[in-house]
């Protein structure tokens, strides 16, 4: 399977991960609270298996242009551990095409790229990494409860490398803030957005209050519950050896995460209200 972790402007970014400031992030997280607790009544349950020194968290995406997965594991993850303890996100490289790129980068948004990743991993830090990507945020509505990454390994590749655990991620109702409907991904073509913003899809979803959406104007989310499980971290060469498949290794994960979001899909009793 291609390993597409890798982007080709790597060096320059490198250096955004030292960017990361406690101060910034502990004045942004009331504001995050507020978002994720307050609209979205997010509940993060074992937190506390996030184990001590570099992790890399990896997890289903979903929300499309407002996807919430990032600030809702960020704030469990400092009312737990503290602002000071390091934690990354390996983002899409639009996020730093704007002027909020040194907000991104301050708070801990870094490039998704290999050495990126391992620069954070063997300093210590923890990163989150969604291996699905623009791929698994605009998926449809109809595939909302499915674990699909499009065949991307790189995460395991990377974690292997840097000697850290993985820790893998689910969540449920982010996906239920609008309707879906659609990636585009041939109209993404004939716009050629991927050569001038890497983006592939052109999401077409239905919500409030603009009704029918490409991308922009996004609409509202809707006030859905978000609900996400921490599994046990996998060692990976204790539990698959030291030569271990990577794809085998990928097949488990995505296979645990599966398991653990379709018992909290059955366990869910209405969509948004949760």
């Amino acid at each position: 399977m291609a390993d597409k972790l890798i982007v080709v402007n790597e060096p320059d970014d490198a250096e955004l991960w030292g960017r990361r400031d406690p101060t910034w992030v502990a004045r942004a997280l009331p504001l995050l609270r507020l978002a994720v607790k307050g609209w979205f009544r997010s509940d993060v349950h074992n937190i506390d298996r996030v184990p001590e020194g570099g992790a890399l968290i990896v997890s289903n995406h979903s929300g499309g242009l407002i996807a919430m997965d990032v600030p809702v594991i960020a704030v469990a993850f400092w009312d737990h551990f503290g602002c000071d303890r390091p934690l990354y996100v390996l983002a899409h490289d639009v996020l730093f095409l704007w002027p909020t790129k040194e907000v991104f980068s301050r708070t801990g948004f870094i490039p998704a790229g290999r050495k990126n990743a391992h620069d954070v991993l063997r300093s210590g830090g923890v990163t989150i990494v969604f291996p699905g990507g623009d791929y698994d945020v605009f998926r449809p509505t109809t595939s909302a409860n499915r674990i699909d990454f499009e065949g991307r390994t790189g995460y395991v590749r990377t974690a292997l490398e840097a000697g850290v655990p993985l820790v893998p991620v689910v969540s449920i109702g982010g996906h239920e803030a609008q309707l879906f409907l659609s990636r585009s991904e041939a109209l993404a073509k004939l716009l050629r957005l991927d050569r001038f913003t890497r983006m592939k899809f052109v999401p077409l979803s239905f919500g409030f209050p603009f009704g029918f959406s490409l991308g922009l104007p996004p609409n509202l989310p809707l006030p859905t519950k978000i609900e996400t499980r921490v599994l046990e971290p996998v060692h990976i060469t204790e539990e698959f050896g030291d030569d271990p498949d990577i794809d085998e290794v990928d097949r488990v994960i995505r296979d645990r995460m599966q398991t653990n979001l379709d018992e909290m899909a059955r366990a869910r009793r209405f969509p948004v209200i949760g």
